[in-house]
């Protein structure tokens, strides 16, 4: 059984506060957010560790292991208020260590000889140069659930090329509704800081794939905008957060200057060419005669 303490609407405590990196206190202060709850859970105890990496025959990365010693499990809600309704809007979760289970051995429904996951495996997606080689639903990885993500599909803590008692280098992915894997992070902690950044909005994890999140999910995204939504810039200087638009070279006006071209042979200009020609032709000469003339400058 795992204790569970009443839900904490603000977080007092010091391990709290650095648990939610002070993503409350973001959270409080942002227009129609309301009831920014925290379940506060006890760390978990070191067998109960071990005896998890006993039964699943896997090595728990250091930092997942660092998790649940701070608290087994994590679970931190919020909702809106609009026009005088409670909506429940973001949702953070981790699962505790009994709910940490393989989902490569579950079945897809609960009749004898049912079909599992692995009988479902698609070879068709190959590893590129953008995203590693997927996990595979078969012997081959070793899959582990860390959240349901509200029924929009899961996000696994994944044991690559995963051998019995050898099962060590770890992966974060998540599974879609359609069983499409999409690569988040190498590790627990990255993918952690994506959870707390992303605030826990509806469908976050779909902006780490190839359709992005639904329509409806992208009103909520504008009103609420994670803390930060291109990834890439986490590990920039903040000078790439600054705008360096120069106004006196957006809006200048658009004569352009002209360009001193190089000086070569002065030419006779054709009205000049003209003149001379009429004064030394005849008076009865015609225009069509004077076509068909020979110019000096050609």
């Amino acid at each position: 059984m795992e204790d569970a303490s009443p839900p904490l609407l603000n977080n007092s405590k010091p391990h709290l506060e650095k648990l939610t990196l002070g993503v409350t206190r973001i959270l409080e202060s942002s227009p129609g957010v309301t009831e920014v709850t925290i379940i506060e859970k006890a760390p978990a105890e070191r067998h109960m560790i071990s005896s998890w990496e006993q039964k699943n025959n896997c090595v728990m990365p250091e930092d997942v292991k660092n998790f649940y010693l701070m608290t087994n499990g994590f679970h931190m809600t919020w909702n809106v208020k609009l026009d005088e309704h409670i909506i429940p809007l973001g949702s953070m979760t981790i699962n505790s260590i009994s709910k940490l289970t393989q989902l490569n051995h579950s079945s897809m429904y609960s009749l004898p000889n049912a079909p599992t996951l692995a009988d479902l495996e698609d070879d068709t997606q190959e590893a590129n140069e953008d995203q590693p080689e997927k996990p595979h639903f078969d012997s081959r990885s070793v899959i582990f659930e860390l959240d349901s993500c509200s029924g929009n599909g899961k996000v696994c803590l994944v044991y690559k090329n995963g051998k019995p008692g050898f099962a060590r280098d770890t992966e974060i992915w998540f599974l879609d509704r359609a069983l499409y894997w999409h690569f988040l992070t190498d590790t627990f902690t990255a993918y952690y800081r994506l959870l707390i950044t992303h605030l826990g909005l509806p469908q976050w994890q779909y902006a780490f794939t190839s359709y992005g999140i639904s329509p409806q999910a992208k009103q909520w995204f504008s009103m609420y905008k994670p803390i930060t939504y291109n990834t890439d810039l986490l590990t920039e200087d903040t000078d790439s957060f600054v705008n360096k638009l120069d106004p006196s070279k957006v809006f200048m006006s658009k004569d352009k200057a002209l360009i001193p071209k190089k000086k070569g042979p002065v030419q006779p200009s054709v009205i000049e060419a003209h003149e001379r020609m009429t004064s030394v032709l005849p008076t009865c000469t015609t225009s069509r005669s004077l076509r068909k003339t020979k110019m000096p400058f050609h």
